[in-house]
Parts: C-alpha cells; sequence; structure tokens
C-alpha cells in the first residue's frame, strides 16, 4: 500500500510538473511568436556578417559594441532613406496623373508606329493602347473587375512591404545586440546544442555556421553580382529609373527568381527606342546577367563547407518553397545537420560491420 501510494504521488507530481513546463513553453512561444521571424533573421545576419565586424573592430582597437551599432545604423541608414525617398517621388509623380483623373482630363499618347511588329504581344498591345487613347473611360469599364483586384493587390503589396521593413529593422537591432556580445552568445550556443547533441554539440555549431554564410555568400552574394551588372549595362544604355530596375533584379535574385523577368522588359524597351544592333548586344547581356547564377552559386555556395553543395543547394531550395525567403537558410542548415549525422552514423556502422570481420 505505501509503495502504491508513494507511486502515485511520484506520478502526481511528475504530471503536474510536465504540465506547469508545458504552460510555461507555450506561453512563452505565444509571447515571441510576433519576434520569432526577425529573431531567425537577426541571427542569421549576425552568423553572416561577424567576420567582417571582427576584423573591423580590430582595425578601430578591439571596439565591438561600436562597430555593431554603427553596422545597425548604417544598414537600417541604407534601407530606410531610399525607402522613403522612392515612396516620397512616387507620390509626387502620382499627383499630376490624380488631378487629372479628377478632372477627367487624363489623355493616354497614342502607341508608337513599330508597335505591331512586337513579338507576340504587339497585335493585342496595338488594339488596347489605341482603345485607351480613343475612348479611356471604355477601356476602364471593360477592365474594371480586373483593375479594382490589381489595386487592392499593389495596396496588400505597399502594407506587406512596410511591415517587411519595419521587421528588418528589428532584425538588424537583434543582429546587432547579439554581435555585441558575440562572445557570450557563442558560450550560450555551444552549452545549449552540447546540451541536445553531446560531444557532436561544437561539431554541429560549426557545420550551421559554415552553412548559413555559405547560403549567405551564394543567396545575397550572387544576387548583388547580378544587380550590379545589369545596373551597369542599363548605365550604358542610358535606361531612365536605372536604380529601381537593379533594386527589383536584386530582389528577384534574392527569393530565386529569374532576373529575366525584370530585365526581359528593359530589354523591350530598347528595341523601341534605340538601334537594332545595340538593343541585340543588351539582351545578350541581360541574358547573360540572368544565367550567371547557374555557375557562380555553385561556385559561392559550396565555399567554407564539407557537405556537398548538391545537399546545400537541395537544402535552400526546399526550404525556400516550404518557408519562403527564411527557409533558403533554415532548409540548407537543417539539411546539412540531417546529412552530417546521417554520415556520422553510416561511418559509425561501417566501423562495426568492420570491427565483426
Amino acid at each position: 500500500m505505501k509503495e502504491n501510494r508513494s507511486f502515485e504521488k511520484n506520478a502526481m507530481e511528475a504530471t503536474i510538473r510536465i504540465a506547469v513546463v508545458a504552460a510555461l513553453v507555450i506561453w512563452t512561444y505565444q509571447i515571441i511568436r510576433p519576434f520569432l521571424v526577425p529573431l531567425i533573421w537577426g541571427v542569421i545576419i549576425a552568423i553572416a556578417v561577424e567576420p567582417f565586424v571582427t576584423r573591423v573592430s580590430h582595425a578601430l582597437g578591439n571596439r565591438r559594441k561600436l562597430v555593431s551599432v554603427l553596422f545597425a545604423l548604417v544598414v537600417i541608414v541604407t534601407l530606410v532613406v531610399p525607402v522613403v525617398l522612392f515612396s516620397t517621388s512616387s507620390f509626387q509623380a502620382l499627383q499630376p496623373y490624380i488631378k487629372n483623373i479628377h478632372k477627367v482630363h487624363l489623355t493616354i499618347p497614342p502607341p508608337p508606329n513599330n508597335i505591331d511588329g512586337w513579338p507576340i504581344l504587339g497585335p493585342v498591345a496595338a488594339k488596347l493602347w489605341g482603345l485607351a487613347t480613343e475612348n479611356l473611360s471604355t477601356l476602364v469599364k471593360q477592365f474594371e473587375p480586373q483593375l479594382k483586384s490589381t489595386a487592392l493587390y499593389l495596396i496588400g503589396l505597399v502594407g506587406g512591404g512596410i511591415k517587411a521593413v519595419f521587421l528588418f529593422v528589428v532584425s538588424i537591432i537583434i543582429a546587432s545586440a547579439l554581435l555585441a556580445n558575440a562572445q557570450k552568445a557563442s558560450i550560450a550556443t555551444r552549452r545549449i546544442m552540447c546540451r541536445f547533441s553531446g560531444e557532436k554539440g561544437p561539431e554541429i555549431m560549426a557545420l550551421a555556421t559554415a552553412t548559413i554564410r555559405a547560403v549567405m555568400l551564394g543567396v545575397v552574394g550572387v544576387a548583388i553580382i547580378q544587380s550590379v551588372l545589369s545596373a551597369i549595362g542599363m548605365m550604358i544604355m542610358g535606361v531612365p529609373f536605372k536604380g529601381l530596375w537593379a533594386v527589383l533584379v536584386l530582389v528577384c535574385a534574392v527569393i530565386q527568381l529569374p532576373t529575366i523577368l525584370i530585365l526581359g522588359p528593359v530589354a523591350g524597351w530598347a528595341f523601341i527606342t534605340k538601334d537594332t544592333a545595340s538593343a541585340v548586344i543588351f539582351l545578350i547581356w541581360c541574358m547573360m546577367v540572368s544565367a550567371s547564377d547557374s555557375f557562380l552559386k555553385p561556385l559561392l555556395m559550396g565555399r567554407g563547407v564539407r557537405i556537398p553543395m548538391l545537399v546545400i543547394l537541395l537544402g535552400a531550395l526546399g526550404g525556400l518553397m516550404v518557408s519562403g525567403i527564411i527557409g533558403l537558410f533554415l532548409g540548407a542548415v537543417i539539411v546539412a545537420i540531417s546529412y552530417e549525422l546521417f554520415m556520422a552514423w553510416v561511418e559509425e556502422t561501417d566501423r562495426d560491420i568492420c570491427s565483426l570481420r
């Protein structure tokens, strides 16, 4: 009887403790959930730029906190100022059109003479453009449902963009705090990994760090290269709003969309406004820029990591499809760690088999 009562008492106490811990975990998750994505991004950014911050802090007399704060300020200013300037200039540019709409005096210039010669879309574009020039109200009524849905979609994009900028600023602040206390954060992370993984904790931590830096270099590095190359081509061709197109190329490259989606229409503009030879050369340049990631990504993504590049690439692309842009990094890290653990298990099995022989 005493043993049964003791067992029931221990079971009841264990149940209560588990319930309390579970409640705390759930409650904590609910509290930090709005900041979970910025926190993950902050960790990824801190890991990616830590070598650069370390070199700069050594050059400035080991003033790591100062360098971390300067890093956050430079990135935030670089991000926020162009967004504000672009929003202001866009609003000012739309003011005349808004006034014309209220006055019903909005006019559309006639289509260019060679519009019929455009491949595939030429006849359709000529018809719609001509109708807009002759009777804009009829065209608006004809496509009113599509225009409304497009307007709502664009408003949603603007709202999502503002939210994304805010979350990115929070991520940069978190990354700055982690960079300022990199040694303490590294020790705490190593202890956590050792708690979960035992002796393999430091090895898994080093693998995750190298994988994140490799993916950052292979994704963001390639995107910057493509954006710069496209900007050079557009500067030579005299493309208007070249800065905006270069930013859109950068965004497309980061989210793993072909940059020809942006450069294609720009090349089409070149065929309308420039001579044929220059337009053809520019189109070839755009195609080369768009295709450059096929060899730059494998070259940069596999640096510093002993995991096969194909494994990292599959993890990054699979993570992108499952979890969006943040999955690029998380997917690559998870697949790389899984691959490393699997290969360690295989090697251990091989040693056991060989010892039996």
